[in-house]
């Protein structure tokens, strides 16, 4: 969709628009509320500290659309499709990497009660089962704190996909 579209459309189509980005309502009424907007640089800087900070109850709502890093969603919705795109440099053929995340997703999720998040697009198993391996030794409040902006720098991507110039 082209900016000059995006500024244009209805309210409700804005929003429908944005909700793929990330599912919290307060984030997505504060971006499409904004509108217009000068260029895309001036959207992905608002979007990027919109609705700041996360409460825990919309980070909590929001993770409920991540799927584990390595198990990529079949689901033809635009999110899946995203998700599936940022995955990307996963190879799902990678027997020892898929092993390593899913023992990974496991112990994170026995940890923090959630599924491990982070902004996969443009990073490669390793570097990804790194990250992961270094969060394990966080606290839940730190834990709280990158998992809000992991979910940030991935709607930013995501809408930096969807609005062109």
């Amino acid at each position: 969709m082209q900016l000059a579209e995006f500024n244009a459309a209805d309210p409700a189509a804005a929003r429908a628009t944005l909700r793929p980005c990330i599912d919290i309502t307060r984030w997505v009424d504060a971006v499409a509320e904004a509108r217009p907007f000068a260029n895309r640089n001036e959207l992905l800087e608002f979007a990027a500290n919109a609705a700041n900070p996360f409460t825990s109850a919309e980070v909590e709502a929001a993770m409920a659309h991540h799927p584990r890093i390595g198990e990529r969603p079949t689901a033809a919705s635009t999110e899946a499709s995203m998700s599936r795109s940022e995955q990307a440099g996963v190879d799902p053929a990678d027997a020892a990497a898929a092993d390593a995340l899913a023992r990974g997703n496991r112990e994170y999720e026995e940890k923090f009660g959630r599924v491990f998040l982070i902004r996969a697009a443009g990073r490669t198993a390793p570097e990804i089962l790194e990250a992961l391996d270094t969060r394990l030794s966080n606290s839940p409040e730190d834990e709280d704190t990158i998992v809000a902006q992991q979910l940030r720098e991935i709607a930013v991507l995501r809408l930096e996909g969807l609005i062109s110039e």
